[in-house]
């Protein structure tokens, strides 16, 4: 009726049970060493994505080489050029999905270029040095496009002596180039000035 059980079986019972506690474990930390790895890799993939997002909004940006403005016959300024060109380390930047930021006097106007405008709120792109024809894109460092704003056809409109402006250009990356000028205090007898 007793049952007795020696040690050398309790002993081998102990040790089966250990054995299934450790496979156990192995098994909960190979799930969990893949599920880290996974994990790893796609942080990875997202930060290398996210830098580069972020390097081109740094790097793809545009620079101002000179702004002139047409002086009418009223003394104002009627028409504005821009001439730019890629900033040092930028890529290619195609100015046909820019967009200006026109902050003046006269308000804030967002402005589309010529090609792709729906209202009557735009920009035109004129080819100063493009030795490939790219134009409107910035490819190579010497380019030079310059973008002309008309202040007789649409809004912004036009400057008075001694008004200040701020243009900020953005790229399709999400670049921000700003660019401020002020209309010189005399314009009398001039045709163009610098701005």
């Amino acid at each position: 009726m007793f049952e007795f059980i020696t040690e050398e079986e309790e002993r081998g019972q102990v040790g089966i049970g250990t054995l299934i506690v450790f496979i156990a474990m192995v098994l909960v930390a190979a799930i969990a060493a893949g599920v880290l790895i996974n994990t790893a890799g796609f942080l990875q993939s997202k930060s290398q994505q996210t830098g580069e997002q972020s390097s081109k909004q740094v790097s793809n940006r545009l620079q101002e080489v000179t702004t002139t403005g047409h002086v009418s016959s009223a003394e104002e300024i009627d028409g504005v050029n821009v001439t730019v060109s890629q900033a040092p380390g930028a890529g290619e930047i195609d100015l046909t999905n820019a967009t200006i930021t026109w902050i003046g006097p006269d308000g804030t106007y967002t402005l589309v270029n010529e090609s792709v405008a729906s209202g009557n709120e735009y920009f035109n792109t004129n080819v100063v040095k493009d030795a490939d024809d790219s134009a409107p894109v910035l490819n190579d460092p010497d380019d030079r496009l310059q973008i002309y704003f008309d202040l007789t056809a649409a809004p912004p409109d036009t400057l008075k002596e001694g008004e200040s402006v701020t243009i900020e250009i953005n790229t399709m990356s999400g670049a921000t180039t700003t660019i401020r000028f002020t209309v010189p205090e005399s314009l009398d007898s001039k045709t163009a000035v610098e701005l």
